[in-house]
């Protein structure tokens, strides 16, 4: 049909700059305006009037079946997800179009070249394109500079192992040797090296504590549960609500995915505590037909649309989007005013067919 004879409607629609569709309850694409193709790898015309399970991905469609439910049940959501290089701004809703009958509403918006922005109606609008070069030399230098920080992280962390670690050890057996020159002395004095070795201990836990924290390898050596256990184990030292660890312990992922999966944890959980005002954290890993996933779940008050939106420039986010580039992972993140936040990571299956 030629534009001028379509609704003045649908053609807005389908020139915006944003990809919309309606899913109904058994999971059709009823109706589509924009470019499906950046989002599922498909044209508009292969998606419209099919269902989700031939249009995504198989590790893509539980995730999406699940947020239809949602919406479905009522809930309204924002969603932020990068996949690839490509992030997407991702409202999903419930539409009523007849009486009793309600349907999926999804907006996607690709925001990779966007910057901060003005703010116009809850959208995030383009200033200039100064402002887009801008934002993205932003990111190329925080990026930049949280490579760096891993390497000089790994190093510290050398340091403090294979130096001052060591070297404390070294002055312990010292100390026993003292000890044992002093049997015989007065008990005074074989109690005074014995607080002097407690409190050697004691500075030794802490130095390797900070190791750990600046360079988690514990992670390669004892498996990705293991590592968030005792993450979960610091979290409950400074945060009084409900930690869960559920982890799929026959699940063995390959270093570098272990080990984005753990810092992105610990940077989502982190800011959780600290931001959210949740009651609960829970940290779940699971497999998945298409390889696995992990999610951070919080019940906390979640974002406000806007927020979602121009989280670009949040540090938090950026390292974990570094971790998950970085390790060929999936990151997205949903908040909810009803249900708090969610981030997930997909772990697909790499060339070779294994996780590990």
């Amino acid at each position: 049909m030629p534009e001028q004879e379509r609704p003045t409607a649908e053609v807005f629609l389908d020139q915006a700059p944003a990809c919309q569709w309606i899913v109904n309850r058994d999971g059709v694409f009823e109706q589509i305006f924009g470019d499906t193709m950046p989002l599922f790898g498909k044209p508009t015309a292969e998606v419209t009037g099919q269902p989700a399970a031939s249009v995504m991905k198989p590790a893509d469609l539980p995730l999406w079946q699940e947020r239809f439910s949602r919406a479905f049940a009522g809930e309204s959501f924002m969603l932020r997800e990068r996949q690839d290089e490509r992030v997407w701004c991702i409202a999903v809703f419930p539409l009523h179009l007849r009486a009793g009958a309600v349907h999926a509403g999804c907006v996607a918006r690709d925001i990779t070249d966007l910057g901060p922005g003005a703010v116009h109606s809850g959208c995030v609008v383009r200033d200039s394109a100064d402002l887009v070069r801008a934002n993205r030399e932003l990111r190329r230098t925080v990026l930049g500079a949280l490579k760096s920080q891993d390497a000089q992280r790994a190093r510290t962390a050398r340091f403090l192992h294979n130096v001052v670690g060591q070297n404390l050890a070294a002055l312990g057996l010292r100390l026993d040797l003292v000890r044992m020159d002093l049997d015989g002395s007065p008990p005074a004095a074989c109690d005074r090296i014995g607080e002097i070795q407690a409190l050697l201990e004691s500075v030794m836990e802490q130095v390797r504590n900070f190791s750990y924290e600046l360079n988690p390898s514990a992670v390669e050596r004892v498996g990705l549960r293991s590592a968030l256990e005792r993450l979960a184990g610091h979290l409950r030292e400074q945060f009084h609500g409900t930690v869960l660890i559920d982890v799929d312990s026959s699940i063995v992922f390959q270093p570098s995915a272990a080990m984005a999966l753990y810092r992105i944890a610990d940077e989502a959980a982190q800011n959780a505590a600290r931001h959210s005002g949740c009651s609960s954290l829970e940290i779940v890993v699971k497999p998945a037909s298409g390889g696995a996933w992990m999610e951070v779940r919080d019940d906390g008050h979640g974002f406000e649309p806007v927020d979602l939106q121009e989280m670009s420039s949040g540090l938090g986010l950026l390292t974990m989007e570094h971790q998950a580039a970085g390790a060929g992972l999936n990151l997205s993140i949903s908040s909810s005013r009803q249900s708090g936040t969610v981030v997930r990571v997909a772990v697909p299956i790499p060339e070779g067919g294994q996780l590990c």
